[in-house]
C-alpha cells in the first residue's frame, strides 16, 4: 500500500444530524458490498486508513476489547482501511470478530474520499497519502448522532454502551458522552415510516379475479436486481427472499390495474407527496407461501442499480389481508412497526426506503406490486436500458405504460 501518514485535525467534516454518503466496496467477502442496507442498526464507522500506524494502533485496541457491545445485532462496527493486509492473517491486524466488526478495503481511496478522509485528489496507489481518521456513531437511518477523532475512542465507546434499541433512535440526543434522551424502546415510542395507506384501491371481486389468475397460470420463482460489473443482474438467493410471481398478461386484467390505480391511488399519491405518477411498471401477482417453503424478501431498496434507478415509488395492494398471518411491511430505518393494508387497499412508499416483506407464518398472502414512476423516470429507464444484463427486460425497459 501507499505510505499513509496521519493528518493534521481539523473540523470533522460530518456533524450530528448530517446524512453520511452510501457507497459498495470489498467487504465481508462481497466485493460490492453496499453501505445502505446495514441500515435498521445503529453503526459505528471507523475512517482508519492504516492500523500499522503507531498513533491509530492504541485505539483499534480499545475498539477491539469493546468486542461484547457489538455482539448485539442492533449494533456493527465497520473499519475503512487503505491497506487491504489489515484484513488478512491470524489474528488480523483489524479486530473482524463477526458478526459484529467488518472492514472495507478502500484501495483505491474512493470511501476514504467521500467521507474527506483523504484530499479528493488524492490516490493511495501512487505514493504518500496524508489521511484524517476518525469515528462516525451513525443511527438507523445512517445520520451522524456522534463523531470524534481516534484520540477520542473512549468516549465513542461510552455512547454505544448507552444506545437503546435501534427502534428507538428517534429520540436519542448525544452530548458530551452522553445519551441525554431515550423513549421506551416500544411501539409507542417508535417514528412512523413515510408511507401512505390507501383501502379500498382494489374492490374484494377484483382481488378475487386476479388471485385466480394467479392460479390458473401459476407463478414462478422471483429473483432480484444486483449491480454486477455495471450491469443490472436478476439474482436468486434463497435467503434473501422467496417468492413466486405471475406475469399478468390479460389486457382486460392490465386495464383494471391501471384504471383502478389512475383513479384511486394516484390522486392520494399527489395530495400527500406532491408527486404527479404518469407511468407504470409491471402488472404482477406475487405469492408469498407460508404453507410451503415460506415467503419473505428481507431488507432492500428498489431503486438501487442503473436498471431500477427511474423506480420512484413502490405499491403494495393486498388482494386476502384476512387469509394469512405474517407477512406484513417493515420499514429499519423507522423501528419495527408493521405496515398491513386491508384487501384491496395499498402501502405506498418511496423507493429509497429500506424495507422488507416478513415472512408469512401460516396460508398464502397474495398481492399486487407494480412500481410509480413519471415522464422524467421513463426517460432514465430508456437510457439504461443497455445495462440490463437480459435482453428481454431491456426490451421491456424500452417501453413504457402510461398511467394518469
Amino acid at each position: 500500500m501507499s505510505d499513509t501518514a496521519v493528518a493534521a485535525a481539523r473540523t470533522l467534516p460530518f456533524l450530528p444530524g448530517d446524512p453520511v454518503p452510501w457507497f459498495q466496496g470489498d467487504c465481508a467477502g462481497n466485493p460490492n458490498f453496499a453501505f445502505s442496507t446495514v441500515a435498521g442498526r445503529w453503526s459505528v464507522l471507523v475512517l482508519l486508513g492504516s492500523a500499522t500506524v503507531p498513533q491509530l494502533q492504541a485505539a483499534v485496541a480499545t475498539i477491539a476489547g469493546a468486542a461484547p457491545l457489538f455482539a448485539d445485532p442492533g449494533r456493527t462496527c465497520f473499519f475503512v482501511t487503505l491497506d487491504a493486509a489489515d484484513r488478512v492473517g491470524q489474528p488480523a491486524r483489524l479486530p473482524l470478530h463477526l458478526p459484529g466488526f467488518y472492514a472495507f478495503a478502500d484501495a483505491d481511496g474512493e470511501i476514504s474520499r467521500r467521507y474527506r478522509a483523504i484530499d479528493p485528489a488524492a490516490d493511495p496507489r501512487s505514493g504518500h497519502v496524508a489521511y484524517r481518521p476518525y469515528w462516525l456513531l451513525l443511527d438507523p437511518t445512517l445520520r451522524v448522532v456522534a463523531a470524534g477523532g481516534m484520540e477520542d475512542t473512549a468516549r465513542l465507546l461510552d455512547l454505544v454502551a448507552q444506545l437503546p434499541a435501534p427502534a428507538a433512535h428517534g429520540s436519542v440526543v448525544a452530548e458530551d458522552g452522553r445519551i441525554l434522551t431515550v423513549a421506551p424502546a416500544d411501539d409507542a415510542g417508535q417514528p412512523w415510516a413515510p408511507v401512505l395507506a390507501v383501502p379500498r384501491v382494489f374492490e374484494p371481486a377484483f382481488c378475487r379475479r386476479l388471485m385466480a389468475e394467479y392460479d390458473r397460470l401459476g407463478g414462478e420463482e422471483s429473483g432480484f436486481m444486483r449491480e454486477v460489473g455495471g450491469r443490472t443482474v436478476e439474482m436468486r438467493d434463497y435467503g434473501h427472499k422467496r417468492r413466486a410471481d405471475c406475469l399478468i398478461e390479460d389486457e382486460t386484467l392490465r386495464a383494471g390495474i391501471r384504471a383502478r390505480i389512475e383513479r384511486r391511488l394516484l390522486p392520494e399519491l399527489q395530495k400527500a407527496f406532491q408527486y404527479k405518477a404518469t407511468r407504470i411498471e409491471r402488472y404482477i401477482v406475487a405469492c408469498y407461501d407460508g404453507d410451503g417453503a415460506g415467503g419473505y424478501f428481507r431488507p432492500h431498496r428498489d431503486n438501487t442499480t442503473r436498471g431500477t434507478a427511474h423506480r420512484r415509488f413502490a405499491v403494495t395492494i393486498n388482494l386476502n389481508a384476512e387469509d394469512y398471518e405474517g407477512g406484513e411491511l417493515r420499514f429499519p430505518e423507522f423501528g419495527d412497526r408493521r405496515y398491513r393494508a386491508p384487501t384491496g387497499g395499498a402501502v405506498v412508499f418511496s423507493c429509497s426506503l429500506l424495507h422488507e416483506a416478513l415472512a408469512v407464518t401460516r396460508g398464502r398472502r397474495f398481492a399486487c406490486l407494480p412500481f410509480l414512476y413519471d415522464d422524467d423516470g421513463a426517460a432514465i429507464r430508456a437510457r439504461n436500458a443497455e445495462f440490463l444484463e437480459d435482453p428481454q427486460l431491456a426490451a421491456v425497459a424500452r417501453g413504457t405504460a402510461a398511467v394518469g
